[in-house]
C-alpha cells in the first residue's frame, strides 16, 4: 500500500519547515492589501498587492526578509491560522486546519507548480502594486469584487 502524503498524516504543528512552506500554492491572495470595516469587522480585500509581490511570478520578491520591509506582513503559523479568517477558503493552511483535504489543483497534488494559475485560482496579472498609489487609502478605489477569492473545491483539469 502506498504511503500517504505528509499533509494527510501530519497536523500543521507536526510539519517541518520545508513541508510547511510547500503547502503554499502560490496564489498570492494573502499578499493583497486589505481593509477592516471598523463597524462590522469585515475584512475587505482590494486588487492592490503588497510592494514586495511580483504579480508575474505570483511570489514575494524578498520572502525571507519581508518583515523588515513590510512590518505588518503576517507570518502564518500553526498558532495563528485560526485567527486569520480572511484567508481564502482555497488556502491549504486554512483547509488543513479545518480538516479538509488539498484541492485537486494544488501543486502538491498535481506535481505541477503552475496548476494553481492554470486553475484560475491565483491573482497572477490581475493586481496593481501598492507603490503606484498616491496614498495608501487609494487602495479602497480598487475593491477586489472581480477577483475569484474562494475557489477551494472546484475540480481541476490540466
Amino acid at each position: 500500500m502506498p504511503c500517504k502524503p505528509f499533509w494527510e498524516t501530519k497536523s500543521l504543528r507536526e510539519m517541518n519547515p520545508e513541508e510547511w512552506e510547500s503547502l503554499c500554492d502560490g496564489c498570492g491572495l494573502c499578499c493583497l492589501v486589505r481593509f477592516e470595516d471598523e463597524d462590522t469587522g469585515e475584512v475587505i480585500p482590494t486588487s492592490v498587492h503588497c510592494k514586495l509581490f511580483d504579480s508575474d511570478l505570483c511570489r514575494c520578491t524578498d520572502y525571507a526578509n519581508r518583515k523588515k520591509h513590510v512590518p505588518d506582513c503576517i507570518k502564518l503559523t500553526p498558532g495563528n491560522i485560526e485567527d486569520l479568517l480572511w484567508m481564502p477558503a482555497s488556502c491549504a493552511y486554512r483547509r488543513l486546519h479545518e480538516g479538509k483535504t488539498l484541492p485537486a489543483w494544488h501543486p502538491l497534488v498535481t506535481g505541477d507548480p503552475e496548476s494553481t494559475h492554470k486553475a484560475g485560482v491565483s491573482i497572477r496579472g490581475q493586481t496593481i502594486n501598492e507603490d503606484t498609489l498616491a496614498e495608501p487609502e487609494d487602495a479602497l478605489d480598487y475593491m477586489a469584487w472581480e477577483l475569484n477569492l474562494d475557489r477551494g473545491d472546484e475540480p481541476y483539469e490540466a
